[in-house]
């Protein structure tokens, strides 16, 4: 399986695959990826690839996928991973039709640097890191570039409605949505917490009552109270 590539166009060789279920860890042993082609008026196909020549597809790019000496012009819909290592499991490859436009999420790519965060100690929120995007399949970007160096204060801010598409395609999210924003830089306070003041607890002092000869007696109000009933 190889990938061909120019400035205008990706290809991947593939093959038919048979093998499904769980006997694909086999496919996964070998350096294999289980996939599937689907689309409208298309057959669904279970297919194999390399895992080495998919990690060097565009999420976002057309991707021609060589089937039996057939080119069929897709794009990656979902990608399953492995919970803990993050292996590739499974891809599922849509197939499109390059004269309709389609909508998809691109991811963002910061670019350049923020006065606010290098010299004002700022911290960087990036609140969105894909942005919907409706283009024509192969006029779809592959990332879109956000220039921070624009956010000169905290609580500077860029939004979705401020960016100017670099190509034909346009955003489909909220113009308001904030993509990414300066932060004001909040030290972590390293001083040990204050002794936390314990009230004494209190207790209730017997009561002193003088005998007969002046010395003080300390009898609780109880005690002194049954001795009163036991004199009458």
């Amino acid at each position: 399986m190889k990938k061909a590539q120019t400035s205008d166009k990706t290809l991947l060789h593939v093959e038919k695959r048979e093998i499904i279920g769980k006997k694909v860890k086999s496919l996964r042993d070998k350096g294999f990826i289980p996939a599937n082609i689907y689309g409208k008026d298309f057959p669904s196909s279970s297919i194999s690839l390399n895992n080495k020549v998919y990690r060097s597809a565009g999420e976002t790019q057309v991707i021609y996928l060589d089937l039996s000496g057939k080119e069929i012009p897709t794009m990656i819909h979902k990608v399953q991973t492995h919970p803990v290592s993050d292996a590739i499991l499974h891809v599922d490859f849509r197939k499109v039709d390059l004269t309709q436009k389609l909508e998809a999420p691109v991811p963002v790519r910061i670019i350049n640097e923020s006065e606010a965060v290098t010299q004002k100690k700022g911290d960087l929120l990036t609140i969105e890191s894909h942005i919907l995007v409706e283009a024509l399949p192969n006029d779809m970007p592959h990332e879109i570039e956000v220039d921070i160096s624009i956010l000169k204060e905290a609580n500077d801010e860029i939004k979705i409605g401020s960016l100017k598409p670099a190509g034909n395609y346009v955003f489909k999210d909220d113009p308001e949505k904030v993509i990414v924003k300066i932060a004001e830089h909040k030290e972590e306070d390293l001083t040990p917490a204050t002794e936390v003041e314990v009230a004494e607890a209190t207790e209730e002092k017997p009561e002193e009552a003088q005998t007969e000869d002046g010395e003080k007696s300390k009898e609780t109000p109880k005690e002194s109270e049954k001795a009163q009933k036991e004199e009458k």
